[in-house]
């Protein structure tokens, strides 16, 4: 007979994955504001919306772990302190992250209005 935690954890690889796949894709859409002083200001406009959608995948991801915060999906014990903490520590990383580049966004915002027009 087959262990049930070992395929518990091949059915969870798809999800990871994805996980990973949406961490990269915020982290090239999230690019240009970390690099903000070689952004060109003839492309702004593309960038302010590339690095708006790449902080709404943030968004979601803090969601998603405020979620797990407050109603974990174990249901049979209480969820285990050092699975808390970690969670904790992830939010409150989440959190500086948005805070972070949406500050580059409002910088590259205003940097935009001085060479013209935005929108």
């Amino acid at each position: 007979m087959i262990d049930n935690t070992k395929q518990d954890r091949k059915k969870k690889i798809p999800t990871y994955a994805l996980i990973l796949v949406l961490w990269i894709g915020a982290a090239w859409l999230l690019y240009p504001l970390i690099n903000i002083d070689s952004v060109q200001m003839d492309n702004a406009k593309e960038y302010l919306y590339r690095s708006a959608f790449g902080i709404a995948l943030m968004i979601i991801f803090f969601g998603k772990t405020i979620y797990d915060l407050l109603f974990p999906q174990v249901t049979y014990r209480k969820m285990p302190l050092l699975n808390t903490i970690l969670l904790s520590v992830y939010a409150f990383l989440l959190a500086g992250g948005i805070i972070f580049m949406a500050v580059r966004m409002i910088v590259l915002y205003l940097r935009s209005r001085e060479a013209g027009f935005l929108f």
